[in-house]
């Protein structure tokens, strides 16, 4: 097949999946990770407090929820609350490489390959900072950026700590917003989502 057909069928493929996504242009950065990443003790309740925007993330009140298996890799709940409904989703996240355990892959369809889900930094008690990045070719890239919390908020300095981070490897968080995390107690209804989000 020709290379030119290749790269069409690869940029509309990838363009579908990261809508409303920004590509740069060449290959993924290459970030320093979590060093000795405890993935045990990683699990648990994480909060989204801030993000770059995700065409698959609409909602408010997202969350996540990493539950350690018997076979080492862990079960992902996700959750938002979108138009009055709860919108759960499951999948799996295993260590990629085992000599570098802080880059994980996720997975939230049997049918797709994992997602890179790399822990760049964490105290694993408040704060963690997560990146993933997809490349066509190394041609360009797309890539989502995550600050998670054991709690729905952090400090204004502990937000500008991870954004550093980020910075400090090359990733651009200049269009990271906050995710809004009020009202989260609100009775709503639930409804489970069969969909992949990355």
């Amino acid at each position: 097949m020709d290379v030119q057909v290749c790269f069409a069928i690869s940029l509309v493929a990838l363009l579908a999946v990261v809508d409303a996504q920004v590509p740069h242009w060449g290959g993924c950065p290459e970030p320093s990770t979590q060093p000795a990443f405890n993935l045990k003790r990683f699990m648990g309740r994480w909060f989204e407090v801030a993000k770059l925007p995700a065409q698959f993330e609409k909602g408010r009140c997202i969350e996540t929820n990493f539950t350690l298996t018997s076979e080492g890799s862990a079960l992902v709940q996700s959750s938002e609350i979108l138009k009055g409904e709860v919108r759960k989703i499951e999948g799996t996240a295993v260590v990629e490489d085992q000599r570098n355990p802080a880059k994980l892959g996720i997975s939230f369809s049997y049918v797709l390959p994992y997602t890179p889900y790399w822990i760049l930094s964490t105290d694993y008690v408040n704060l963690a900072v997560v990146y993933s990045c997809t490349d066509v070719f190394r041609i360009f890239h797309v890539d989502f950026a995550w600050i998670l919390g054991r709690d729905r908020t952090l400090p204004g300095s502990t937000i500008q700590r991870a954004k550093a981070i980020f910075m400090e490897n090359r990733i651009d968080v200049s269009r990271m917003i906050a995710s809004s995390q009020e009202d989260c107690g609100r009775t709503v209804r639930n409804r489970a989502v069969f969909q992949s989000s990355l």
